[in-house]
C-alpha cells in the first residue's frame, strides 16, 4: 500500500530532554552547530527506530531540528523576514509564534532541509515522510499587511514567486528520493472561524476569496513534482503547547481545499472544535481522508470502541477504503512540546495502529 497509510501520523513528536538541553547549550554558546546536529542525529535515529518498533509505517524525523513546524523552513528562503506576532493568539500564552513576513523578493536559492531529509532516508527502514508548511503559510498570518508594498505592488507576482520557490524546493526533495511529502496549512481550517475572518479583512484581504488563491498557490507549486510522488495536506486550527487558535467546521472552506491537487487530506476532527463529518461528502474520488481522531493537546488515551464509532461516522459520507487513522495534529510544532508525556504520545500513536490494523485487516 503507498502513503497515506490506514495508521498514519502528522509528523511532529515530543523532544527528548537530552536534546532540548543540547539546543539550550547551543543557544548559549557552550555547543558548536556540528555538536548541536551530532545530538539531533543520535535522537532521530532513537525516534525512528519506536516508529518502527510500534508499527507506523511512515517515518519521520520529528522535527527535531526545528524550533517551530513553519518558520524554520520559511524563514529559509530569500526575502522572508521574522516578525513577533501582532494577530490572533494561542490562549494566554506568554510567547506567541513569530510571523513570516515579506520584506524582498521570494526565492529559493539553496536547498531548504534538503539534508534533513536525507538523513533521515539513510536511518529508517520504512518510508520516510517530509513535512513541510503549505505555500499559503506566507500569508495567512500576516496577510497583504505584512507583504512589502515596494517589492510586490501587484500580488499576482508574490504568488508566482512562491509557488516559483516551492517548485524548486520540492524538486530538491525529490532528488533525493523523497516520495512522501506533506503540506502543513492551517489556512483552510482557520477560514472557517469567524474572528480569524475578521481579521483578515483588517490586514486587507478578502476572506471569502482567500480559500480558492490558496489553493491555486498550492497547485502551481505542486506543478511540477515527480507523478510517483504522494503529497497530503495537513489542516488543524492551531497547535502550540495544547493551545489553539480556531473553530468552526470543514463547510465553508471544503470545496476550494478539495481542489488541491493533493493525493489525501489529514483533517482534524479530535472535538467539537472541528465540526461534523459531511464535508467529506464533497472529497473527489480516488483522494483520501486521514481521520484525526486521537487528539495530541490531552494525555487521555481515546477508547477503541470511541474510534472505531467515529470511524463508522465518517464512512457515512466517504468509503471505508477512502479513509485512514492518526492523531489530529503533532505532538510538538514547536520545541515546546504538548502537555502530556512521552509515554502518552507513543500510546496514542500504538492506539492508532491498533484500531487501524482492526478496522482495516
Amino acid at each position: 500500500m503507498k502513503p497515506p497509510y490506514r495508521a498514519d501520523q502528522v509528523g511532529s513528536l515530543l523532544r527528548p530532554a537530552e536534546l532540548t538541553e543540547a539546543r539550550a547549550r547551543h543557544r548559549r554558546g557552550e555547543l558548536s552547530a556540528a555538536e548541536l546536529r551530532a545530538a539531533e542525529d543520535q535522537a532521530i535515529r532513537a525516534v525512528v527506530g519506536r516508529q518502527e518498533a510500534i508499527g507506523i509505517q511512515s517515518i519521520t524525523d520529528g522535527e527535531f531540528r526545528r524550533d517551530w513546524w513553519h518558520l524554520d523552513f520559511l524563514a529559509q528562503f530569500s526575502g522572508v523576514t521574522l516578525k513577533e506576532n501582532s494577530g490572533p493568539k494561542f490562549g494566554a500564552r506568554h510567547e506567541q509564534p513569530p510571523i513570516a513576513t515579506v520584506t524582498g523578493k521570494i526565492r529559493c536559492e539553496r536547498p531548504v532541509m534538503a539534508a534533513d531529509f536525507a538523513f533521515l532516508k539513510s536511518v529508517t527502514r520504512c518510508t520516510p515522510k517530509m513535512t513541510i508548511p503549505s505555500p499559503s503559510m506566507l500569508h495567512l498570518r500576516g496577510g497583504r499587511a505584512a507583504i512589502s508594498c515596494e517589492v510586490y505592488p501587484e500580488l499576482e507576482e508574490f504568488w508566482s514567486d512562491v509557488a516559483a520557490a516551492y517548485r524548486t524546493a520540492i524538486a530538491d526533495f525529490a532528488a533525493l528520493g523523497c516520495r512522501y511529502l506533506q503540506l502543513d496549512d492551517i489556512t483552510f481550517a482557520y477560514l472557517c472561524d469567524p474572528k480569524i475572518r475578521d481579521t483578515c479583512r483588517a490586514n486587507g484581504d478578502d476572506p471569502d476569496e482567500l480559500p480558492g488563491r490558496y489553493a491555486s498557490v498550492i497547485n502551481a507549486a505542486l506543478h511540477d513534482r515527480p507523478k510517483d510522488m504522494v503529497v497530503t495536506m495537513h489542516t488543524c486550527r492551531g497547535n502550540f503547547n495544547s493551545a489553539w487558535v480556531a473553530e468552526g467546521g470543514y463547510e465553508p472552506v471544503a470545496e476550494a481545499m478539495f481542489s488541491t491537487e493533493v493525493d489525501a487530506f489529514f483533517m482534524e476532527f479530535d472535538n467539537e472544535r472541528s465540526g461534523g463529518f459531511a464535508p467529506l461528502r464533497l472529497l473527489p474520488r480516488g483522494k483520501k481522508v486521514v481521520l484525526g481522531l486521537v487528539t495530541t493537546k490531552l494525555g487521555d488515551l481515546e477508547s477503541k470502541d470511541l474510534l472505531k464509532r467515529r470511524i463508522d461516522e465518517a464512512a457515512r459520507y466517504l468509503p471505508l477504503e477512502s479513509l485512514c487513522l492518526s492523531p489530529q495534529c503533532g505532538f510538538a510544532s514547536t520545541h515546546h512540546g504538548n502537555q502530556i508525556s512521552q509515554d502518552d504520545q507513543w500510546r496514542k500513536l500504538a492506539r492508532v495502529v491498533e484500531v487501524a490494523r482492526e478496522v482495516w485487516a
